[in-house]
Formats: structure tokens, sequence, C-alpha cells
């Protein structure tokens, strides 16, 4: 697959979502691009009228690790949920790892107070900054659709 823009990845991200929430019976509505925390607004009326937020993080090379902003630590409700993509070849389903934002802000606040606290190289102090991470190594959130319901 050939390398693909920052804004195509993340466009293709959030149509694949979109297709997979579709498949699995929730109306999905992709919104507009000045949008900078809700990539898609879910709905499955027959589950009782559940209504979603979710942002889209996607990742070429079937990356499991996902660079954040510290925002994200104080922005959850029960509600909101985050679908990190990892796209892969042409042809090949792309892996999907669904979050719950309440996991999430909790998950990305105490790796980066981790990170801090143990020393860097040559035993030097971290810097803070604004930047967070996502990882899930161990596929603990891999194909979570049922964290949804």
């Amino acid at each position: 697959m050939e390398k693909l823009s920052k804004g195509i990845t993340g466009i293709a991200g959030e149509y694949f979502v979109a297709a997979e929430l579709s498949l699995r019976g929730y109306m999905a509505s992709i919104t507009l691009r000045n949008n900078d925390s809700i990539d898609i607004h879910a709905s499955k009326l027959d589950d009782n009228d559940k209504i979603f937020a979710i942002q889209v993080k996607t990742a070429q090379v079937n990356n499991r690790k996902w660079i954040l902003n510290k925002k994200v630590e104080n922005k959850f409700s029960k509600s909101m949920f985050y679908i990190f993509v990892g796209l892969k070849g042409l042809n090949q389903r792309p892996d999907y790892y669904i979050v719950p934002s309440i996991d999430l802000a909790k998950m990305v606040k105490k790796t980066h107070h981790d990170w801090l606290i143990t020393p860097g190289k040559n035993g030097e102090k971290h810097i803070d900054s604004d930047v967070r991470n996502f990882k899930d190594f161990n596929g603990d959130y891999l194909e979570r659709w049922d964290l949804l319901k």
C-alpha cells in the first residue's frame, strides 16, 4: 500500500468505522471536518435509543500505537468512544480498537505519569509535554464492538 497523507489516512479511517458500524446495525453519520472532538455520531434505535459520539484515530502500517493530545485525559463520557484504526494493505481489513473514553482517559493519564517518573536516557528526567500515547499491544480492545452496548 502506498503511503497516504495524514488527511487521507484520517478520512479513510472514518469511513471504515462508519461502514463497520453500519454492518452492526448502527446509523452512523460522519461529522463535518471542522469538528475536532467528534468524527462520527452513531445510534441504534432498537438498543434503548443509545447515541454515541466517536473519535476516530487512524494509523497506517498495522500500527498498535497512536499519538494523542493531553485533552483526552479530561474529555470523556459514558457515550463517547475512541476507535483506533490500524490500516493494513489493500484488500485487507483494518484492525479496530474500540475504547470507551473513560477507560482511555484513565489509561493515558496513568501511562503518562509512569513515563514521567521513569528515568529516561542516561537516567535523565523526562520533560513533560502535551503528547500522550495509546498502545494496545495485548489486544485488550481489539474488535471490542461489544463495548458500544
